[in-house]
């Protein structure tokens, strides 16, 4: 199976600090972790890249999952419900889908310590217009209590601020819908606020130990 290009490429990404957090913090992980990124993955292109669906062999490019057509039927009605959403659908048609930031030599400050990534983050949706970008997740929460819980559990706002500084955005949305009952839930990140604080604090932290770890041992090569 094809890997998309974009996972072969060189530079940190979000997806790599979260790797290096379950190895330096191990936990106990509930549910089929394969089983959920495959569905999120099948829900993210048939919202923003649907020429990857096949919706008659039950197949998304790059993925070696194999599909049901229950999955297939519950992330449609999912996309159904979104679009339906007067936010979603206007940020939807204003967006440029899976566009790709990258910074060579970005500098990072980890508690007065200056360093510097090659970093990259792949984004759901970008509007550079608004200074503005998106994420869209699927959820088992049933409120909007839930998918913030979830959102805190998951490291997602690590993950929005790690996006914005790349992307050089001043807003972010989360947008979660729920596996359950198909409700939209958003939660709004502005630059400066406490949940973009947060997540930036958390992806400094891990950021400075993946130089320490990789990066940082060029210096003694």
């Amino acid at each position: 199976m094809a890997q998309d290009p974009y996972f072969g490429r060189p530079e940190v990404s979000n997806s790599d600090l979260s790797s290096l957090q379950d190895l330096l913090y191990p936990h106990a992980e509930f549910g089929d972790k394969r089983k959920a990124y495959a569905f999120g993955t099948l829900l993210d292109n048939l919202i923003t890249e649907p020429d990857k669906v096949d919706l008659f062999n039950l197949t998304v490019q790059y993925q070696d999952y194999s599909y049901t057509q229950e999955d297939f039927d519950l992330a449609l009605k999912m996309k159904r419900a979104y679009m339906k959403d007067p936010f979603c659908k206007t940020i939807n048609d204003a967006a440029d889908f899976q566009a790709i930031s990258i910074q060579q030599d970005w500098p990072i400050n980890y508690m007065g310590f200056e360093f510097k990534l090659d970093v990259r983050c792949k984004w759901d949706l970008f509007v550079p217009d608004w200074k503005m970008g998106g994420d869209i997740k699927s959820t088992f929460a049933e409120t909007q209590k839930q998918f913030e819980q979830a959102c805190e559990h998951f490291g997602y706002f690590r993950s929005r601020a790690w996006y914005m500084d790349i992307g050089g955005t001043d807003k972010d949305m989360l947008i979660g819908i729920s596996k359950k009952n198909c409700k939209i839930f958003k939660i709004p990140i502005n630059r400066g606020d406490d949940l973009y604080q947060k997540g930036k604090a958390e992806y400094q932290e891990l950021a400075f130990k993946w130089w320490m770890l990789f990066d940082g041992l060029k210096l003694t090569a």
